[in-house]
């Protein structure tokens, strides 16, 4: 059965279960998962495990991702993009300057208050079934953190593209709707392009008909999400059987961290974290 990663590039109009779905089918495999949600207007990289790789999600959605966005002044949305109902228009007079002066405002540790269409639950229920029900209830601002915001063009007077490179969590329609309403003229999401997700770029991503044609071909490797993780390769029986039977393995000599664990005959084994001489399994990669 195929195990390893998918990097897709996201079609717009698709949900990220859309995709997930598509390549059940497609792959015939059954344990498929994403690591990292995309709004069906977005496109771009949508890391999919598959298989034994399901294991690695979680890793995956806590990383760092870059965006490159089109933000519309002038406008104000329910769903703070422009597939929204609009709520407020106003003139735009801000040039390039000044919203580049804005943006060093909206770089680093911030708070956001999530927007009601989106997937976050609230007493049980998601905030965008109730938005569309006509109700609106009071969300708690969210620590978020953005590392880099820089605007890349001016496409008109009204539409910009920035790019941000961001932590887990962020609204980039929120950021959109905020720097609007700094500005004083409103503003909304008109496009969103993800470039990096978990360590991968756009430049990896395959398309669905890609996949549909060359198939499991196109799986990294699980072990490529921890590339940043210096490779730590066994060296006796002894220790791999620890391993796998999920025993910590006494190693003095290993400084301190986290690392990719291999056996004698590089298959990866698993993520395990180095301290005092003591290496303990974070997650097992290996089957049963």
């Amino acid at each position: 059965m195929p195990n390893g990663i998918l990097i897709i590039d996201k079609p717009a109009g698709w949900t990220s279960m859309d995709v997930c779905a598509k390549l059940r089918g497609i792959l015939g495999e059954r344990r498929i998962g994403h690591g990292g949600t995309l709004d069906p207007m977005a496109t771009g990289v949508l890391p999919v495990f598959v298989g034994q790789a399901t294991r690695a999600v979680e890793f995956a959605e806590n990383g760092e991702k870059e965006y490159v966005a089109g933000l519309r002044l002038g406008q104000v949305t329910d769903t703070q993009d422009t597939t929204g109902r609009v709520l407020e228009a106003h003139p735009v007079t801000v040039s390039r300057g000044s919203l580049e002066a804005l943006l060093p405002r909206f770089t680093g540790p911030l708070e956001q208050i999530p927007p009601m269409y989106s997937a976050i639950k609230i007493q049980g229920q998601k905030l965008y079934e109730l938005a569309r029900k006509g109700r609106e209830v009071e969300r708690r601002p969210r620590p978020v953190t953005i590392h880099a915001l820089e605007l890349l063009e001016q496409v008109s007077e009204t539409d910009f593209l920035l790019r941000c490179r961001c932590s887990k969590g962020t609204y980039i329609r929120t950021l959109c709707h905020d720097i609007g309403q700094a500005l004083g003229c409103g503003g909304a999401m008109y496009s969103l392009r993800r470039t990096m997700a978990a360590g991968f770029t756009e430049s990896q991503a395959v398309t669905l008909e890609e996949v549909q044609s060359r198939g499991a071909e196109l799986l990294l490797p699980t072990d490529s999400l921890f590339a940043d993780a210096p490779i730590l390769l066994l060296k006796s029986d002894k220790a791999e059987k620890r391993v796998r039977c999920g025993n910590p393995v006494t190693m003095p000599e290993i400084p301190d961290g986290v690392y990719r664990i291999y056996s004698q005959d590089r298959t990866f084994l698993c993520l395990s974290r180095a301290a005092g001489g003591t290496l303990t399994s974070i997650k097992n990669f290996f089957g049963a």
